[in-house]
């Protein structure tokens, strides 16, 4: 199996499954320090904070992710300020993860 940083992310149209919490879990240990969390629908997704030593680096950051996110068609939520950055994924179309979000969760550590 490839590792998931060399995946491309397949566009999700909805109509699949999401992956259940045994899929997650061998999935999440093919990522380093993402927290998998569900949300007040019980709906999973991945979060991870970032620090960063000011506000323009996390900025440089972000917009990486950015980058990154429109490269692979799969666009997280992501809050930032002064030396940080969270960032969220989860895939809306099926109501929680799939392949897809760990494979741009391999690519934003990449950064």
């Amino acid at each position: 199996m490839s590792k998931l940083f060399e995946k491309k992310c397949v566009p999700c149209e909805g109509g699949v499954p999401a992956l259940d919490i045994s899929e997650i879990h061998k999935y999440q240990k093919k990522i380093d320090g993402w927290d998998v969390i569900k949300n007040e629908k019980n709906i999973h997704f991945l979060e991870k904070k970032f620090t960063f030593k000011n506000f323009v680096e996390s900025q440089k950051f972000v917009n990486e992710v950015g980058r990154i996110s429109e490269e692979e068609g799969h666009h997280p939520e992501i809050l930032f300020g002064w030396g940080y950055a969270k960032i969220n994924i989860s895939t809306h179309a099926i109501e929680g993860l799939s392949e897809n979000d760990f494979i741009l969760a391999s690519k934003i550590d990449k950064i």
